[in-house]
């Protein structure tokens, strides 16, 4: 493998084309598509500040790199990626790509990151600020997230997730086969439109969530008191520790809780208008 230490580039294209090349201490100035239609990269300790700087690259490792607010759009079309202890200041990275996994990476500006992305793992990633990242992505698997990015996992599919907080709104829209396990999400509008989403041991928070649901499962989790008007129009089986605030017109299934401030059945119920909504002490 051919190594470059120490240097700078900048311009068009400067490493176009290059196979088996490891760069260290490199930075990588203004210009556009320095690492583009390369195969088989390692960048260690590099700083990328040009536009578009890994295109079409099969097979990389970034690793202890920073990537400055101006190389936006920084890493599409590349896939058997891994990124490493890395921090990104710029949006809409990510895109188009397969097998991409990230290791205690850090990106402050999470705008339309993550788009059709098939095979995705992260673990210890932190996302801020930001609109729509996961767009499309499927095949996800995640192990430890922070995250303020607003709209995230929408329309994605296949996804298994651990240990995240999520503080947003309109999480998880339109997905479809989806676990989280031992999280903390608080989003206004969570989960509508989706299909078999199932959530264990997690905290809900925010306005009106889980509604025009498809085979929702809860196990064991507990609702804060702003969940209020759970479930509308949804197909739920619920095990809830403690008290939901209100739940207002379940279509079908059975919801379990320790209490509730308020149930809402109305003209507008959807059928087959069956579900039945218990108090732990009833059964």
């Amino acid at each position: 493998m051919k190594i470059i230490k120490d240097k700078e580039f900048g311009g068009e294209r400067p490493l176009f084309g290059s196979q088996d090349l490891r760069i260290e201490n490199v930075v990588i100035h203004a210009g556009e598509s320095a690492i583009k239609e390369c195969r088989n990269i390692e960048a260690v300790n590099c700083r990328f500040e040009g536009r578009y700087p890994l295109w079409h690259v099969h097979g990389s490792l970034v690793e202890r790199c920073y990537f400055a607010a101006e190389s936006r759009s920084a890493i599409w079309y590349s896939d058997d990626m891994v990124m490493r202890d890395t921090v990104i200041d710029a949006p809409k990275f990510f895109r188009e790509m397969k097998n991409l996994r990230l290791e205690r990476v850090t990106l402050t500006d999470a705008d339309e990151t993550f788009w059709n992305v098939d095979g995705l793992e992260l673990h210890d990633v932190r996302l801020h600020d930001g609109t729509y990242p996961f767009m499309g992505s499927r095949n996800i698997k995640v192990y430890g997230l922070e995250s303020d990015s607003k709209y995230v996992f929408q329309y994605v599919k296949n996804v298994e997730i651990h240990n995240a907080r999520i503080v947003t709104k309109d999480a998880f829209w339109e997905t479809e086969n989806v676990t989280i396990y031992d999280s903390e999400i608080e989003s206004e509008y969570l989960g509508w439109h989706s299909k078999n989403l199932r959530l264990v041991n997690c905290r809900i928070g925010g306005t009106q969530p889980l509604c025009y649901a498809e085979n929702l499962v809860l196990e064991n989790c507990t609702m804060a008191p702003n969940a209020d008007l759970a479930f509308e129009f949804s197909d739920v089986e619920a095990d809830i520790r403690g008290s939901v605030v209100s739940v207002k017109n379940p279509s079908s299934g059975r919801i379990v809780a320790d209490d509730y401030g308020e149930i809402i059945i109305d003209e507008f119920i959807k059928e087959p208008a069956n579900c039945k909504i218990l108090r732990r002490d009833e059964i």
